[in-house]
């Protein structure tokens, strides 16, 4: 039995995203065998450290585990049912109405501010059974039911009351940062709540529609396959931690040079004089000094409003990159372009360069609708002499130019100074081409071409970079 419904959890976890190797699943039914099944926090940790790689899998992992082990319990309408009688100091008692509302509002309080997990866990069953609305068989969503069930329990009032309760009942004045603790403890009891009510919601969906179907609802694509135009703003926040290892491994991989060769170049007048001493056999070639040199990036980003989401995922890329590459210049851009290169101070959080750019960056010039080839002979004219053969070009955008004129030429001019152009579109490439999208005139000036939907599809533009300066010659393409 147990095999079964470790088998169907690790199926979910592929289907989820997570990558779990046969190996792996070899592993975690070895670390079963010494682990007592009974023990659950045990039993949870076990699977995780063995079937879990990376800690930003570790939500979906957990979802998965609360839907295949969750702990079972006596459902509505059988004998052991609490809904309606209680066995524990503050349970409900009565049939429904709004006197038993309060009555269960109440006795959550008292239970909240005892921190009595038992009750609010027996409260937690009966608030479900009540509150929920839940119907066998009915095709609805765990959210739903708990939006149903927070609605009426009012928990930011609840919360309120908490807070209230707990200031009147100090015996003497309380500062302000005693205030704050008091607030993040009511806080966490208050999550705890919403994590009970919920875990109880989940259970009562297993039991009645299988671990399978309800898992399937519940999945939510990783934090590197979520599509960055529609990201939620926590999201954001999450996408936030994960760029800065990226960008560390952009930065190093823009710097590499021949890091499988000699350093320097070969020096055939010292080879030649050495030679002189072996009958001029040239046993010990002689090489230059290598000159590092710091990679120099420019990066242009589209900030128009259809693009705002994607863009503020860029310019987290763009924070990030500033705290790794010495020598980074940053531009935005919509119907104008503006260099806002001094906005990311390393001193400066990144809510402070978002609040910058948009009031005082220079992107407008008409309507505030895209202009991408104004922003490019903008860039060329007053930006183009800055550029090298060392300086690598990153453009983030869908190329959508509202039918106005792509000057297309510029940004070959600028392929034909840098060292390589780069386009991130965070459209599908069903999408490019179509409407008044120019990525096909683009396309012929860029070294290559980079559909950046999601963090995944970054990571292989990032390990694209890799591979290309790894030592290789670069090859224009021929437009």
């Amino acid at each position: 039995m147990l095999i079964d419904v470790l088998g169907g959890f690790i199926q979910e976890l592929r289907t989820a995203g997570i990558p779990v190797s046969m190996v792996e699943a070899i592993d975690a039914m070895e670390a079963l065998r010494h682990t007592d099944v009974g023990d659950r926090p045990a039993f949870k940790a076990a699977l995780g450290a063995t079937l879990v790689k990376n800690v930003r899998h570790y939500e979906a992992f957990d979802v998965a585990f609360e839907v295949y082990f969750a702990l079972s319990r006596t459902m509505p309408g059988t004998s052991g049912d609490e809904s309606n009688t209680g066995t524990a100091d503050g349970a409900v008692h009565g049939g429904g109405g709004e006197a038993d509302l309060d009555e269960l509002l109440q006795a959550l309080a008292r239970a909240l501010t005892a921190d009595d997990t038992g009750a609010l866990q027996m409260l937690s069953r009966q608030a479900v059974t009540r509150l929920a609305g839940m119907e066998p068989g009915r095709p609805v969503g765990g959210t739903y039911y708990l939006y149903r069930t927070l609605r009426q329990l009012n928990i930011e009032e609840l919360f309120d009351q908490l807070v209230a309760q707990a200031l009147a009942g100090a015996a003497e004045p309380l500062s302000e940062f005693d205030e704050r603790l008091i607030r993040e403890e009511m806080q966490e009891r208050v999550d705890r709540l919403r994590d009970e009510l919920e875990a109880e919601i989940r259970r009562r969906l297993v039991a009645d529609r299988g671990a399978e179907a309800v898992a399937k609802t519940l999945r939510k694509p990783l934090i590197e396959d979520t599509e960055l135009m529609h990201a939620t703003r926590a999201d954001l926040v999450q996408l936030e931690h994960v760029i800065q290892p990226l960008t560390r491994k952009l930065a190093a991989r823009l710097a590499r040079r021949r890091r499988l060769r000699r350093d320097g170049r070969l020096d055939f007048r010292r080879t030649v004089r050495r030679s002189l001493a072996t009958g001029g056999v040239p046993i010990e070639p002689q090489f230059r000094a290598p000159k590092p040199s710091k990679p120099e990036v420019f990066l242009l980003c589209d900030i128009s409003g259809s693009m705002a989401t994607f863009a503020r995922f860029a310019l987290q890329f763009v924070y990030a990159m500033s705290n790794e590459f010495s020598n980074l210049r940053a531009f935005a851009f919509i119907d104008a372009l503006d260099d806002v290169t001094d906005f990311f101070d390393r001193d400066t959080e990144f809510a402070g360069v978002l609040q910058r750019i948009s009031t005082e960056a220079e992107v407008v010039w008409l309507d505030g609708h895209s202009d991408y080839g104004r922003s490019l002979e903008q860039f060329w004219t007053r930006y183009g002499q800055s550029l090298t053969a060392k300086s690598t070009v990153i453009i983030t955008g869908d190329a959508r130019s509202n039918y106005r004129d792509p000057q297309a030429e510029v940004l070959g001019q600028v392929r034909d100074v840098a060292k390589a152009v780069y386009w991130l579109n965070p459209e599908p490439r069903s999408y490019w081409n179509t409407g008044d999208s120019v990525m096909g005139k683009y396309a012929v000036s860029c070294d290559e071409v980079f559909e950046v939907r999601n963090l995944r599809q970054l990571e292989k533009f990032v390990e694209s970079i890799a591979q290309q300066h790894h030592g290789r010659v670069r090859l224009r393409k021929v437009g």
